[in-house]
């Protein structure tokens, strides 16, 4: 699977608002310090993210964005698919397309390979990864 800056940032960034979610709204010039993301950059992102649901924004000195919906009901199989559209080969999406369609057999594979990923994905939401990441941060904290 090819991820994308933009799919990458992508998720960087809901990840992040995840992290603050409940806590009002953050500041893109925070989010783009913390995930180390230029803010153009950030700013086509966020506006990505606010078209597919994921997230709103309020403008004025006291703006920013925020999660439109709690980390745990916002999985990755439906970000990628907001933000990149369908990454299966067009046999997967499309078969009356394909003339080999009903006797290729890497037909079967990239199946598999599709069913797999999008189980993994759609499995995996921004709570999990939230959680993830301070396990990962505890873990690199030491202390003298």
């Amino acid at each position: 699977m090819k991820v994308s800056m933009k799919l990458d940032y992508g998720v960087r960034v809901l990840v992040d608002l995840a992290q603050h979610y409940g806590q009002g709204v953050i500041p893109a010039s925070e989010i783009a310090s913390r995930q180390n993301i230029p803010e153009p950059y950030l700013d086509q992102i966020l506006a990505a993210l606010r078209r597919a649901g994921f997230a709103s924004s309020k403008r004025g000195p006291q703006g920013g964005h925020m999660l439109d919906r709690p980390p745990s009901q916002v999985n990755l199989g439906e970000v990628i698919a907001a933000l990149e559209g369908s990454s299966s080969p067009r046999c997967i999406t499309q078969p009356e397309d394909c003339e080999r369609a009903t006797i290729c057999v890497q037909r079967e594979v990239w199946q598999a390979i599709e069913e797999s990923a999008q189980r993994l994905l759609t499995a995996t939401t921004l709570g999990e990864l939230v959680e993830r990441q301070e396990r990962r941060s505890e873990a690199a904290m030491y202390y003298i």
